[in-house]
């Protein structure tokens, strides 16, 4: 088995290489190597530039808006960004629900929600763990009641990463109390603005602001944002955390 990479990937390694080098701004360069925070506004700024370049989605298939890049292009473009400055793309659009919409989401919702993560016009965070829900994530007590047209959620969710800047959260809730505790869970998608929701800080030890607790106080869901099945989030829940676990 030849491990060397062909010429066809060195040459993607030279033009990832170049374009990076001349794209990631000094001051956001500065910061990424140094192990210093950046900031929000300049994280975002980052991910702008990828999509101007037709690379703000590196794991997406060209169908849905991204390059087609191959595990190895993917690898190249990784360790060619790090070696270049830029900061690591957020993975709750692009590797977490991006993949979950298309594979399980209706033509609406692809067409709706998948253009708006690469561009960077719609952030995205995890709505999974909870108080006393953490590794026992089946345990979730979150609940959305279908009420007509909208399902009305409860709830909790804490640790939440990067909720205090999202426009949307992709959150399990329970759907169905009396079934066992892996088969009444469903997946919503949820936009941050909607009345009830709350998001309130938790500050780290390093005085740093990048988790939350998100409360929902009979906040209305319109059905339509239910991904797949009703009580067959689990299963999506699962096949989430394979690209999460996997970082593709």
């Amino acid at each position: 088995m030849d491990l060397n990479f062909t010429a066809a990937e060195q040459a993607f390694r030279e033009e990832a290489r170049a374009f990076l080098r001349a794209s990631v701004p000094p001051d956001t360069r500065e910061k990424t190597l140094g192990g210093v925070r950046v900031p929000w506004k300049e994280f975002s700024h980052w991910q702008h530039i990828l999509h101007a370049h037709g690379w703000g989605a590196p794991n997406w298939p060209k169908e849905f808006g991204g390059p087609g890049w191959g595990p190895v292009e993917q690898f190249i473009f990784e360790e060619e960004a790090a070696n270049a400055g830029a900061p690591g793309l957020s993975p709750f659009g692009l590797k977490m629900v991006g993949p979950v919409i298309m594979a399980f989401g209706n033509a609406e919702q692809q067409r709706r929600f998948l253009p708006r993560i690469p561009s960077g016009e719609q952030w995205w965070c995890q709505g999974y763990s909870e108080p006393g829900s953490g590794s026992d994530l089946a345990s979730l007590k979150t609940r959305a009641e279908r009420r007509g047209d909208h399902y009305v959620v409860n709830g909790q969710k804490t640790w939440i990463t990067l909720a205090h800047h999202a426009d949307w959260i992709f959150c399990l809730v329970r759907t169905d109390p009396a079934a066992k505790a892996q088969q009444g869970i469903s997946f919503l998608l949820i936009d941050m603005k909607t009345p009830g929701i709350t998001v309130r800080p938790i500050i780290l030890m390093d005085g740093e602001h990048e988790v939350n607790e998100v409360w929902f106080e009979d906040v209305r869901v319109p059905a339509e944002n239910l991904v797949g099945k009703e009580n067959q989030g689990w299963t999506y829940a699962k096949f989430l955390l394979g690209h999460e676990r996997t970082n593709i």
